[in-house]
């Protein structure tokens, strides 16, 4: 049972990482669109296409909370303990974010809308750093079974700056994909242009970072590499394959397509992660199942969040697609 309870949390984690992430990577293009007159469309296409849904994508993030705590309360204290430095920086990154969105629409100074501009353009590049620099202080090992680990070392060691960069990158692509197919739709050719080049040049770099990272791992994490090159080397050949393809296909065909695409790159490098790790929940210590509550406590949270899925996604599913088509109205 604890198994399926970690299969569950760790989907909640994939979620995250592909909707979530294609949020942060939007606010990464609004920082690095240009001056004002030359991000004037850039931006307003990340206006447009995040507004109506951005603030839903965070339901994963709470779910997966609430999975992690109720789960598994041990890994959920040992993690907090140790790693409350980039967690916490990333929650009020989260909030900066979000507050900064949300500002810059109804402040009518020039100077005032350059703060909350730079606050939501900054923080959408920070918190997704400082949440891979979690992953991989958790995968690397650096957090003890019964928690106070190094509260520096845990997340600045290079298995973690190699998580927090990725994680950055990853999250870029995926909005740049994003952003093109959207561009597409609208027959924006500019836009579609402009968003292509930079998805061509964040899949090379990320490509390079991660051809890069196995030999940052070989040196700090032999075992999380030996999963990745092992076990879960079918959904590492899967990730570049799905976001080649997605690079292929982006003049020709349909919107959604290179978007299912870019979902399944990302999905699948983040599984693989799960994957190498198994059955470790902390790295190379602490396994799922002597980390998990109670076997009563796992059938209740296994049944309330087949319930929760089952009300959130159709009811996200549905949001999505009034989002696409205009329905929801413009934002002010």
């Amino acid at each position: 049972m604890s198994t399926v309870a970690a299969v569950v949390l760790f989907t909640g984690v994939v979620a995250y990482a592909v909707l979530g992430g294609a949020d942060y990577g939007a606010g990464f293009w609004d920082l690095t669109a240009g001056g004002e007159r030359r991000g004037r469309e850039p931006r307003h296409l990340v206006d447009e296409s995040l507004a109506p849904v951005w603030e839903a994508n965070h339901v994963w993030l709470i779910f997966c909370l609430v999975m992690l705590w109720t789960g598994f309360p041990t890994a959920f204290a040992a993690i907090m303990t140790t790693l409350y430095i980039p967690l916490g920086l990333a929650a009020l990154g989260i909030v900066v974010r979000g507050a900064g969105f949300a500002f810059r629409k109804v402040m009518v100074r020039t100077d005032e809308q350059r703060v909350a501009g730079a606050a939501f353009a900054l923080s959408s590049l920070l918190v997704p750093y400082f949440l891979g620099a979690v992953a991989g202080g958790i995968a690397s090992g650096r957090v003890p079974p019964g928690g106070h680990g190094d509260p520096l070392t845990s997340w600045v060691n290079p298995t973690s700056v190699l998580g927090g960069v990725l994680a950055v990158l990853v999250c870029a692509y995926t909005a740049a994909v994003f952003l093109t197919a959207e561009a597409r739709r609208r027959s924006d050719a500019g836009l579609e242009t402009w968003y292509r080049r930079r998805s061509v040049a964040t899949a090379v770099v990320t490509g390079a970072v991660a051809l890069a990272g196995l030999f940052v791992l070989r040196a700090d994490a032999p075992r999380l590499l030996d999963g990745l090159l092992s076990r879960a080397l079918p959904l590492v050949v899967l990730s570049g394959a799905c976001g080649l393809a997605a690079l292929l296909l982006l003049r020709r065909a349909a919107p959604r397509l290179v978007q299912l695409l870019a979902v399944g790159a990302v999905a699948a490098v983040v599984a693989g992660w799960g994957v190498a790790q198994y059955p470790d929940l902390l790295g190379t210590h602490t396994t799922i199942g002597a980390a998990a509550a109670p076997e009563p406590t796992l059938w209740a949270l296994t049944v309330v969040a087949a319930v929760a899925l089952a009300v959130v996604v159709p009811a996200m599913a549905l949001l999505f697609v009034l989002a696409e088509r205009g329905s929801l109205g413009a934002p002010h």
